[in-house]
């Protein structure tokens, strides 16, 4: 991705913190996920009363990407109020897995210009993928 296009997903993702629902928590998060075709998909976190009902920002846009039918992603932004840059938690990553190759770019970024970089197969080495059902026998 061009210099342009990384700041054009930064700030998607942004748009998307603005959007975010995270009265339980207090942790707003936005998501802005770049398909190799050039589309973006956007996601926020919407928690609710029922804690365990709650979705990630990171899911909804890659669930968003999934009912387009877009292909191949190779980036994805993430926006917090956080003093520090955070990494999706486990079940994104492991979401992320199911339809993104190892390389896939994680960018956080803070209000505060704190920023980090990733690749997917960094922050999750062992994905539990297709390929380990066939060992089951099922």
């Amino acid at each position: 991705m061009t210099r342009q296009a990384d700041h054009k997903l930064r700030d998607a993702a942004f748009a998307a913190l603005e959007r975010s629902h995270a009265p339980y928590s207090g942790f707003p998060v936005g998501a802005a996920l770049h398909a190799r075709n050039g589309a973006v998909f956007q996601g926020c976190n919407v928690e609710n009363a029922s804690y365990g009902l709650g979705i990630c920002a990171e899911r909804v846009a890659v669930f968003s990407a999934v009912i387009t039918g877009a292909g191949v992603f190779d980036c994805i932004a993430i926006a917090t109020e956080a003093e520090e840059p955070s990494p999706p938690c486990g079940a994104c990553l492991q979401v992320m897995a199911e339809f993104a190759p190892t390389e896939l770019v994680v960018r956080s970024y803070c209000r505060n210009g704190a920023e980090a970089c990733w690749k997917l197969g960094d922050l999750l080495p062992h994905p539990f993928t297709a390929n380990l059902l066939a060992t089951t026998g099922i």
